[in-house]
């Protein structure tokens, strides 16, 4: 055997090994995991031939609005496209990344979601509709804060490191973000694991009913989710009284995470989403519970799959980011000089060192990213989700996008057959069932 050419010791996991032996640790990095999984590629819609007739695009409207949280709250959250932008905390990315993704969002008609380590003012005020997280950590927690938002998201596990905490290396715990988390200047942050209020579903039941008081009634209240157990989490959280359930796949970014975690833990997209459906349909809840599907969600195709396998709405992270000009060599950059990798490679968002001034609390790079220009940018690619997602559901003959169902859909691989429950495509036989 030639070294290096073996499938079990290919030259990464060579390299993997060196790197591990220098550190005496497990390795951190950022964005998303390598694996390669069943995703929405591996699924074709069925466009109209003569079985029904497709919509004029210019004549016939697609609704796109939906409602999220209606099951108990009184003010569900109401957005124009099915796409929010999910939480990634101020600390994490930049005071302009914040802001810009805050007023993307009002442009567009939907929402953001403010992450760990608390409330941004700047973001709260750029944001029309904000999301606030209520995390284990309690880092920056604010009970007016939260009174404030339009929805709460209660924060069990994310799916890029599921069954641990955040990760903040210290070089982006500056002042003001050592200030708002209550934390050592330029320490390392790992937030807690588990919840200091609840262990268990009849703890969490009451910790929604809490927050459904201390808000009057008036937010819808989600659950989040890492895809790993997806279908008795689903009940355990729909019992619990959650008016939304938002499932975090392995697929899904994070500034922050263990290598182990990022390849070797969790679930694809797709099959958590039908899982999750399932599981709401087991309790008649489908319908009622509203389902988000978070995870490796690149333009308006993966979100109408994403919908059309039972979801009510999607968010989105790193795609977000990319948008904001993430992995982009920009006027005043050189990725392989600040970095170390070319732009288009770079998975470093813990280092503090982003070029582009996303992924930092540097003030020299940040100032990289103007708020204005990127909210632009941010907003722009949202609309042109929404119009491909549009486009797709026309084509399938209905006008509106909560119409979009398993029917509508091929599988072309077996194993995305199975995981999707839909027929491989050329045939009528659902593999796995």
């Amino acid at each position: 055997m030639v070294l290096g050419s073996s499938h079990i010791w290919a030259t990464h996991h060579i390299e993997d090994i060196h790197a591990k032996a220098e550190l005496g640790r497990y390795r951190i990095r950022g964005f998303s995991t390598f694996q390669k999984v069943t995703h929405f590629d591996d699924l074709v819609f069925l466009s109209t031939g003569l079985t029904r007739f497709p919509l004029e695009g210019y004549k016939e409207k697609c609704n796109t609005q939906v409602v999220l949280g209606a099951r108990y709250a009184s003010e569900p959250l109401v957005i124009d496209t099915p796409i929010y932008v999910t939480g990634m905390s101020y600390g994490a990315l930049s005071r302009n990344a914040k802001v810009a993704l805050g007023k993307a969002a009002s442009l567009v008609g939907t929402a953001t979601c403010t992450g760990d380590g608390g409330m941004l003012q700047d973001e709260r005020d750029a944001s029309n509709k904000l999301i606030y997280q209520v995390l284990p950590s309690r880092y920056g927690f604010d009970p007016h804060h939260l009174m404030g938002a339009n929805a709460a998201e209660i924060v069990v596990g994310q799916g890029a490191k599921p069954g641990t905490g955040g990760l903040l290396m210290g070089v982006k715990v500056a002042d003001n973000i050592a200030e708002m988390r209550e934390l050592p200047l330029g320490i390392d942050q790992r937030s807690p694991t588990r919840h200091p209020d609840w262990l268990g579903p009849d703890d969490l039941s009451i910790k929604i009913e809490q927050i459904r008081e201390a808000t009057e009634g008036r937010l819808p209240i989600s659950v989040k989710l890492g895809a790993c157990r997806v279908a008795d989490d689903v009940k355990l959280a729909a019992k619990a009284g959650a008016d939304t359930i938002v499932i975090d796949s392995m697929v899904a970014g994070t500034g922050a995470s263990a290598e182990i975690l990022l390849d070797h833990s969790g679930i694809p997209t797709v099959p958590a989403i039908v899982q999750a459906r399932e599981a709401l349909r087991e309790l008649g809840l489908y319908g009622q519970v509203s389902l988000v599907a978070s995870g490796g969600i690149r333009n308006g195709a993966d979100v109408a799959k994403a919908l059309a396998l039972g979801a009510d709405a999607v968010a989105i992270g790193i795609a977000a980011l990319i948008a904001l000009n993430c992995n982009k060599e920009i006027p005043g950059t050189n990725f392989e000089d600040e970095i170390g990798v070319k732009a288009g490679y770079c998975n470093r968002c813990h280092t503090g060192l982003c070029p582009v001034g996303i992924a930092t609390q540097d003030p020299v790079l940040e100032a990289r990213l103007d708020p204005d220009e990127g909210a632009e940018r941010v907003a722009n690619f949202i609309n042109s989700m929404t119009m491909e997602l549009a486009l797709l559901t026309r084509s399938l003959g209905k006008g509106d996008v909560r119409s979009l169902e398993p029917e509508d859909m091929a599988a072309l691989t077996i194993e995305a057959s199975a995981m999707a429950q839909i027929p491989l495509a050329g045939t009528n036989k659902v593999f796995g069932m």
